[in-house]
């Protein structure tokens, strides 16, 4: 499932004008993946808000699970942004309405299909260990 839920407002975004890097910690495996996000070629449109950590994640072959589809009607994308959250926008009431349901929520929690960079430095997300679809199909 993916697409636009209906009953929240869209946040407010910057879309990035220059290439940044987004570094992602999978803290289950220890596994790190660095994507360089370039806005120019990015393919916007794909899944939650246009750039999201999710869309970067999905393109860069990082998976973060997912339920709704990156809709915001879910806490299942929840990561934590260490590095570069000063250059996503706050929070939207809805977004901070779902992580209230996300288990360990700090201050660095965000949704990652709400959570837009605008490109001006780089970021690092760590996904949650227990951030993890156990039962999946084809798997």
């Amino acid at each position: 499932m993916a697409g636009v839920n209906p009953y929240i407002s869209k946040a407010p975004t910057q879309r990035p004008t220059r290439p940044y890097t987004v570094t992602f910690i999978d803290e289950e495996t220890g596994k790190t993946t660095t994507y360089r996000m370039d806005p120019s070629t990015f393919p916007f449109g794909k899944i939650g808000q246009d750039g999201s950590l999710l869309a970067i994640a999905e393109e860069a072959g990082v998976e973060i699970n997912h339920s709704c589809g990156g809709v915001c009607a879910c806490a299942t994308c929840h990561v934590y942004v260490t590095q570069g959250l000063e250059s996503c926008p706050p929070p939207t009431e809805d977004e901070e309405d779902m992580l209230d349901e996300a288990p360990a929520v700090t201050p660095e929690s965000r949704l990652s299909c709400q959570c837009v960079p605008n490109g001006s430095c780089d970021v690092v997300v760590v996904i949650p260990r227990w951030n993890r679809n156990l039962v999946k199909e084809g798997h």
